[in-house]
This record gives structure tokens, sequence and C-alpha cells, in this order.
């Protein structure tokens, strides 16, 4: 009975969601066409927080006092569900964009606002020729003032804890002296997960941890690189799974009241 109200009212908030979502993009692409998209950054993180709002999520954003808003970065974020893009945008303080696969910009709707945002492509094949491509975009991005978000394991979680990262983005990050800010979404698994369509009642929390200088860092400086983000990222997602099985344990540990 539990799942089967679950199963109507996450049909309920798909819908809702998804309409505001039809509504309002091709406002958006067309307003990209009229106006630079910086002059009106604060209506596209409206538009996400609401569109959070309606499937159902609750959002609160917690900043570490080492972060610099002004600084452009690279926002380095663990990768929970599709709704990841939109939660990271209206929760960073700042013009942010994306790098995205290039299999995403074909998408209905969604491919085209992210292009016509300027989100970078990643070559879903990666050969030579196409990374290079990458670089370049991505520095030009960075030259521009745009800070980018980026999903360094590459994929979504499947137990809500952080898989291992790829190192793409920290050797950008190194090789153009420009910083990282981890950023860690604890409660959006919850709320939503790769193998199962359903939206849960959560609470999603967004930590933004201080911002790192990668100035005067080498090539062999990256495996650390990583490594500190990574920690700095898991801490508190651990500290939440950690608290949340220690109370299954107790729960299972009650004896049965009579």
């Amino acid at each position: 009975m539990k799942n089967a109200w679950l199963a109507i009212r996450s049909a309920i908030l798909y819908f809702v969601s998804g309409l505001y979502f039809t509504l309002l993009v091709p406002s958006l692409v067309l307003v990209t066409v009229l106006v630079n998209p910086r002059k009106f950054d604060g209506a596209v993180k409206f538009f996400c927080r609401n569109l959070i709002r309606l499937a159902g999520a609750r959002m609160t954003v917690q900043r570490s006092a080492g972060f610099d808003p002004k600084r452009t970065s690279f926002f380095i974020a663990n990768h929970v569900n599709l709704f990841d893009p939109f939660v990271l945008c209206a929760a960073i303080p700042q013009l942010v964009r994306g790098l995205e696969l290039e299999s995403h910009f074909k998408i209905p709707l969604y491919g085209i606002l992210m292009k016509r945002f300027g989100n970078v492509p990643v070559p879903d094949v990666r050969r030579p020729s196409d990374l290079k491509k990458l670089w370049r975009e991505t520095k030009a991005a960075l030259d521009d003032g745009i800070s980018l978000i980026v999903f360094a394991e590459g994929k979504r979680t499947l137990t809500g804890r952080m898989g291992p990262f790829e190192e793409g983005a920290f050797r950008m990050a190194v090789q153009f002296g420009c910083p990282i800010v981890p950023i860690s979404t604890v409660g959006s698994f919850e709320f939503n997960r790769k193998d199962r369509w359903w939206l849960h009642p959560s609470n999603i929390v967004v930590h933004i941890h201080d911002t790192i200088e990668t100035a005067g860092m080498k090539k062999n400086d990256v495996p650390a690189l990583m490594e500190r983000v990574h920690a700095i990222m898991s801490a508190p997602v651990d500290i939440y799974y950690d608290a949340r099985e220690a109370a299954e344990r107790a729960a299972e540990n009650i004896p049965a009241q009579n």
C-alpha cells in the first residue's frame, strides 16, 4: 500500500515538475537569443529552485567560511541523480555552467537549453582531437569568467556513497591554475536514485567547501589533489550514511513490543 501511494505521488510530481520544465524552457531559450545569459542568471536559479521544489524536495545550502564566491572555479560535485545540475545551479552563488556529455545535448528541450546556456560538451568517444577541443573550450569558458561544474565520478552512484574519481578535471585545473571548490550533496539519493524512478520527500543539503588553490601545482600533484578533494567531499556523505546505518542496526535490535 505504501509503495502504491509513493508511485502515485511520484507520478503526480513528475507531471507537475515536467509541465513546469516544458513550459518554461522555451522561454528561457528565447531569452538567450535576445539577452546575454549573464544578465538573467538570477532568473535561471529561481527556475531551478522551483523545479526542485515542485519535484518534492527541499534544499538548503551550507557554505564554508573558506569558500570564495568571487573566484572562477571548477566545482567538483558528487553525482547522484538527474536533478543534480538544477540543484547545483540553484546552490552555487555565481554564474556556473557544466561539463556535460555530448549525448546529453541530444535530449529534447534539455539539450537545447544546455547548448544555449553554454555548457561544455564532453566527447562520448575520447579521441585525442576531441580531447584537445574539450580542453580549448573549457579554457575559453574559464577565461570568460564562467565557473564549471564537474561530476568527477563520471557516473551516478548506486549506493549514495561516493565512488572513485576520474582525473580529467583535476589535470585541467592544475594546468590552467584554476581553483577547485569541492561540493557534497547529501539527501539527493533518498530523493531520487538511478535504479528507481520514485521521488521521495527529502531534504537536500548542499555543502560548499573551502576553495582550493591549484596555482603552482604540477602534473605529479594531481593524484594527491584528487585524494584530498575526495576526502573532503565524502566526509559529510559518509557521516550521513554511517548515522543512518547505525540507526537501522539499533532499530533491528529493539525487542518487539507485545
